[in-house]
């Protein structure tokens, strides 16, 4: 018996030792639990939290904004258009002397203390807007109120990269996208709501002092929202600068000539780094060609595509979708794109469905091609933040933020007024020489100036995009030529040639 025990224990051994097929496997493994909604959406609750704080000041701006033109216009009886324009116009042109001086100021201060100062300061300026009486003092609160916003953005903008990792950062510029400007009918909602309670409010004495018209608590609302926002931004855990940074930026206030110093090395970088350099012009200008669009809608609509008004409403509805759709396409493909290729090819793109959607006169085709800008316009404002997240060190956030804000600022501002005025021009010309009428191919081709304005638009665009990708391949060719492409990206590449230049 002690044998045959001795020689079952020995086979039990060798056929434990024996490995069958599926002993690699083992049974009841723990699945591993699926990240939360908000978790996949959003990364990480910092940026969740940071990005509430965007929408919640977003909704406070585009409610502002209506009821400043607003008061705007009631105040400027008589000459409403001239006053809502000087009231517009000191919202915008603070921005060209202001904007520079802004990003050197965000990259020496500590950002969460200028995001939650500059909400404080915002919510006092609403407080106060509701006893404004006169066309002056409501410019002066609107410069104000400009300044505190010019410091806000580009120190939110140099946050991102802390709260939220790399491979989310499309996602997150995609929702930022989202909260700058899905938020406008809440705003204008708001604003039709304080209007009809203000009817039930305005008859009491106690009302009439305090203001609670429909301007007085669309101002009392959103000063609220600035104090939410800034309540936030003050809960965020932001991280903190290295002491001997923060050293660094007390000794440079003590220097004058510093700030000039600090501002032409970050314009050094904005248009030296190729990606940079890239993003910058390539935003900028294009937003010169597509910003047409915005005055010329409603002509091109009626005297173009003969659909009247009811066309406009059709061209905005599928321009609107279709920056949707493309926010939505590189946030799903965020981790497989080249994004500097991607960006250049949907700037090019956005020219080609221009100047096709200026050539058709057929309503349903040329919303098709609206639809198609639509997508690569939503595509190259997210890529674009994104590659100057990726690119830019953070020490540099801040000037290279406020430049492309004052960039895009000057060039939709330079398409708002040039476009009406190219449009007319044009189509005099057209009038003068061909009846606005053309024979190609034995085809007669109607060409209004609205057209041609728009063609001219698609050539800014597809230029523009022609000088990004150049921008790119000769960034790519120097750094090939200088033997640094071994074991990199094209990225890193030229943000270390960049760097070693401003360094040296």
């Amino acid at each position: 018996m002690g044998p045959d025990s001795v020689d079952d224990g020995s086979a039990d051994d060798q056929r434990r030792r024996r490995r069958l097929p599926g002993d690699e496997f083992t049974p009841f493994l723990p699945l591993k639990r699926r990240p939360a909604l908000k978790s996949r959406i959003f990364g990480t609750r910092a940026f969740f939290r940071l990005w509430m704080a965007q929408v919640v000041s977003a909704t406070g701006d585009w409610l502002g904004l209506l009821a400043i033109s607003i008061l705007a216009i009631r105040l400027g009886t008589g000459n409403e258009g001239a006053a809502l324009s000087l009231v517009l116009a000191a919202r915008i042109v603070p921005g060209f002397f202001f904007g520079p001086v802004a990003g050197v100021l965000v990259d020496r201060w500590d950002r969460k203390r200028t995001m939650v100062v500059c909400d404080v300061g915002r919510a006092a300026v609403m407080v106060a807007l509701p006893f404004v009486d006169t066309l002056v003092g409501l410019f002066l609160a609107s410069l104000v109120l400009e300044a505190f916003t010019m410091l806000w953005g580009p120190a939110k903008e140099a946050s991102v990269p802390h709260v939220v990792s790399e491979d989310q950062l499309a996602t997150a510029n995609s929702l930022s996208l989202v909260a700058a400007y899905g938020t406008f009918p809440l705003g204008a909602g708001l604003m039709a709501l304080f209007g009809r309670l203000s009817t039930a409010l305005f008859d009491s004495a106690w009302a009439d002092n305090v203001r609670l018209d429909d301007m007085g608590l669309a101002f009392y609302a959103n000063a609220l929202s600035f104090l939410v926002t800034g309540w936030l931004i003050f809960t965020l855990d932001l991280p903190k600068r290295p002491r001997s940074e923060q050293d660094e930026a007390k000794g440079r206030r003590l220097v004058l000539d510093n700030p000039i110093a600090e501002l032409r090395e970050g314009w050094r970088f904005a248009f030296g780094n190729p990606v940079a350099r890239t993003v910058n012009l390539g935003l900028a200008t294009g937003l010169i060609g597509g910003g047409m669009l915005v005055p010329l809608g409603a002509i091109y609509a009626d005297e173009v595509l003969g659909a009247g008004k009811s066309g406009l409403g059709v061209l905005i509805t599928a321009l609107g979708l279709g920056v949707a759709s493309g926010v939505g396409l590189v946030t799903w493909r965020q981790k497989y794109l080249d994004k500097a290729r991607t960006f250049t090819l949907a700037l090019t793109g956005a020219g080609v469905f221009l100047a096709l959607a200026a050539s058709i006169g057929q309503v349903h085709a040329s919303t098709s091609m609206v639809f198609g800008i639509g997508i690569c316009a939503g595509s190259v404002y997210v890529l674009g933040f994104t590659l100057l997240h990726e690119t830019v060190e953070d020490e540099l956030r801040g000037r290279i933020f406020s430049t492309l804000y004052l960039l895009v600022r000057g060039c939709v501002l330079l398409a708002l007024v040039v476009g009406p005025l190219m449009e007319d021009m044009l189509d005099r010309f057209s009038s003068l020489l061909w009846n606005r009428h053309l024979e190609l191919f034995g085809l007669e081709v109607h060409v209004p100036g609205v057209r041609l304005t728009l063609w001219l638009a698609a050539v800014i665009i597809l230029t523009s995009g022609a000088v990004a990708a150049g921008s790119l391949r000769s960034g790519v060719r120097a750094s090939t030529a200088s033997g640094l492409l071994e074991d990199k990206a094209p990225v890193d590449v030229l943000d270390d040639e960049i760097r070693g230049d401003s360094e040296g």
